[in-house]
């Protein structure tokens, strides 16, 4: 007789009681999952998981003040000690949130408009290192994938490459001698050629897509 797989233990991240309590209530009936324990910070999810070595966290984006789930899911699964999967479950979907959290080490990437059975099934294929997207998600990556890359001029790609550094516009204006009104330009040539609209998210896109040296 064979023995029966053991459950994969989870630890719930999110800043939300109300939203935790239901997740928490909900994976209560799921098969073969059980829940290790619940944190409503970046900062608690990191020692709980410590202390109860989970097999997968299910981990929120925004979590409030302190540290997000983005920075928490790079230091879960970076180490040292227990290394966990991490699988994001958030109302987020922007491209360059999902570059953010699988850039930071994320096993998958669910939207909280999921029926049971497939958060369910996520949970099970993270625990064994599978890769899980939410529909809505996988589709514009392979879109994303199969597009061309965009063609940056050279002046871009240089104002891409301070703002990777954390630059601002007048910092970047006086280490490229141009005014801080040509760097504006500029942006917004960038943002409209990578699809995004904020300068944390052309910078994921550009890493993601190899446009920095």
């Amino acid at each position: 007789m064979s023995t029966p797989a053991a459950p994969v233990r989870l630890l719930v991240c999110d800043d939300h009681v109300v939203v935790r309590a239901g997740l928490l209530a909900l994976l209560d009936s799921a098969p073969g999952i059980e829940v290790a324990g619940e944190a409503g910070t970046g900062e608690e999810a990191l020692a709980l998981a410590a202390k109860l070595t989970p097999d997968v966290v299910l981990m929120d984006l925004s979590l409030g003040e302190g540290m997000d789930g983005v920075e928490t899911t790079r230091r879960l699964t970076t180490g040292p000690g227990h290394v966990p999967h991490v699988l994001v479950l958030t109302t987020y979907d922007t491209d360059a949130d999902v570059t953010r959290a699988i850039e930071a080490g994320a096993t998958g990437y669910l939207l909280k408009a999921e029926r049971p059975e497939e958060l369910f099934a996520a949970i099970h294929a993270a625990a064994r290192g599978r890769t899980v997207l939410s529909e809505p998600v996988a589709g514009r990556v392979m879109a994303r994938l199969r597009s061309p890359r965009p063609t940056l001029t050279d002046r871009e790609r240089d104002i891409l490459t301070q703002l990777a550094r954390g630059l601002g516009n007048r910092d970047i204006a006086r280490a490229l001698f141009i005014s801080e009104a040509t760097v504006k330009t500029h942006l917004r040539r960038i943002y409209d050629k990578l699809g995004v609209d904020t300068r944390a998210g052309a910078v994921a896109i550009a890493k993601e897509q190899r446009l920095l040296p």
